[in-house]
C-alpha cells in the first residue's frame, strides 16, 4: 500500500510538472515517448512511463489544452473488434503529438537555410541572391500594405513592431531623438543572418517601402550590439516602387554573402 502511495505521489509530481514543461518549452517524458512510439493509449503510456493511469490522464488533459497532443481515435486493434454502433471508449483512445509540439524537438532549420543561401550564391552569384531577397521583400510588402492603409506614421510604426511575430514581446518602438526607431531584441533569423547579413536587407527594404522613408540600421547583432536598431529618417522619402537595394555597412560595402 505504501509503495502504491509513493508511486502515486511521484505520478502527481510528474503531472504538476507538465505545466512547467509546457511553459519552459521542454519536451516532457510523455511527449518524448509519443515522439518515439507514435500514437498510444493512456494505459500504454502509463506502462511505458511506469506511472499510474490517472497521472497520465491528467498530463494528457493538460497537453490537450496546450495544443501539444491530439486524439488519434481508437486503437486500431480495439476499433476492429467493436460494433460499428458503439463509440470507442476513453480506454481505447490513442493520443499523438500535434504539429505544434514539433518545435520542442531538435531541428536544424538554421543550418539548412544557411546552406541553401550559400548554394544559391555559388550557383547564381550575388545577383541571384539579390533577386531572391527582392522577391521576399515584395511578398512581405504585399502582405503588410493592406493592413497599414489609412494609418498614420505612428500607427504604422506601432503595427510594424509585429513584423517578425504577432505581438512580438522583443520588439520595442523608440520615439526619442526626434526620429522613431524599431529596436529588435530577439532576431528570429540570428544564426542565418550572422553568416549571411545580406538577409537583413529584406527587413530594411520592407520597412522603407511600407513607411515611405529611409531606414538605417544603426546597431546590429552582427556588430556585437546585442540588438538591431532600425532608425526611421522620416525626412528622407522613399517611394514604395523603388527597387530593392542591399543594405550598406559603415564602410560603404554591400553586405552580400561571401
Amino acid at each position: 500500500m505504501r509503495k502504491r502511495r509513493r508511486k502515486t505521489a511521484r505520478a502527481r509530481g510528474s503531472s504538476s510538472g507538465t505545466a512547467r514543461a509546457v511553459a519552459d518549452a521542454i519536451p516532457s517524458a510523455l511527449l518524448q515517448v509519443l515522439k518515439r512510439r507514435g500514437a498510444l493509449t493512456i494505459r500504454a503510456l502509463a506502462a511505458e512511463l511506469h506511472i499510474t493511469y490517472e497521472a497520465v490522464r491528467q498530463q494528457i488533459a493538460e497537453l490537450l489544452r496546450a495544443g501539444w497532443v491530439k486524439s488519434a481515435g481508437a486503437a486500431a486493434g480495439e476499433a476492429l473488434d467493436r460494433s460499428t454502433t458503439k463509440k470507442p471508449g476513453p480506454a481505447s483512445r490513442e493520443y499523438r503529438l500535434s504539429a505544434a509540439a514539433e518545435h520542442l524537438f531538435p531541428k536544424h532549420y538554421d543550418e539548412l537555410s544557411a546552406e541553401l543561401v550559400q548554394h544559391v550564391y555559388q550557383s547564381f552569384g550575388g545577383a541571384g541572391v539579390v533577386e531572391i531577397l527582392a522577391r521576399m521583400t515584395d511578398a512581405r510588402v504585399r502582405r503588410w500594405a493592406p493592413l497599414l492603409r489609412g494609418l498614420s506614421v505612428r500607427e504604422k510604426v506601432e503595427a510594424l513592431s509585429a513584423l517578425y511575430e504577432d505581438k512580438d514581446a522583443y520588439m520595442q518602438v523608440d520615439w526619442r531623438q526626434g526620429a522613431p526607431a524599431l529596436i529588435e531584441h530577439n532576431c528570429p533569423f540570428f544564426n542565418v543572418a550572422q553568416k549571411h547579413p545580406a538577409i537583413c536587407s529584406v527587413s530594411v527594404n520592407t520597412l522603407e517601402r511600407l513607411l515611405g522613408c529611409k531606414v538605417v540600421r544603426e546597431q546590429s547583432f552582427q556588430a556585437g550590439h546585442g540588438r538591431c536598431v532600425f532608425r526611421l529618417r522620416l525626412e528622407e522619402a522613399r517611394s514604395p516602387e523603388e527597387a530593392f537595394v542591399l543594405e550598406r555597412d559603415p564602410l560603404g560595402q554591400s553586405e552580400i554573402t561571401s
